[in-house]
């Protein structure tokens, strides 16, 4: 199993350079439909439990968030299969991908409110 860190990252490295065309583009087609499966089972497995009623608002948006990235993402792969320009839906992975990873910033600071408030902050 992967962490986000190394999905992201595996996806963003096979993204960097496709190749104009021929069997490898279909290799690297593949490739990339394949990491992008790795980031997707990682935003499926995120925790949808609410918890403290103060953070139930941002638990609940950071959810649609995560359901709206999902779609992007399904959205993404038969298109990378079957588009014949890899160009534009290259760009529109690299643009999600730099929203997985404000998306899941906002997570990091939803957790450290959490913990901030069971233990008192900095008061």
């Amino acid at each position: 199993m992967l962490s986000t860190d190394t999905a992201l990252h595996e996806l963003r490295r096979a993204l960097e350079h496709p190749p104009a065309s021929g069997p490898s583009l279909g290799t690297w087609r593949w490739s990339v439909r394949q990491r992008m499966a790795a980031v997707r089972d990682l935003l499926i497995r995120e925790t949808d439990t609410l918890g403290d009623a103060w953070l139930a608002a941002r638990q609940g948006a950071s959810l649609r968030e995560r359901n709206a990235l999902l779609t992007r993402l399904g959205a993404l792969g038969p298109k990378l299969l079957e588009t014949h320009e890899v160009e534009p839906v290259r760009d529109e992975l690299l643009r999600l991908l730099g929203d997985i990873d404000r998306h899941l910033q906002r997570l990091r600071d939803l957790a450290y409110d959490e913990v901030e408030l069971e233990l008192g902050g900095s008061e």
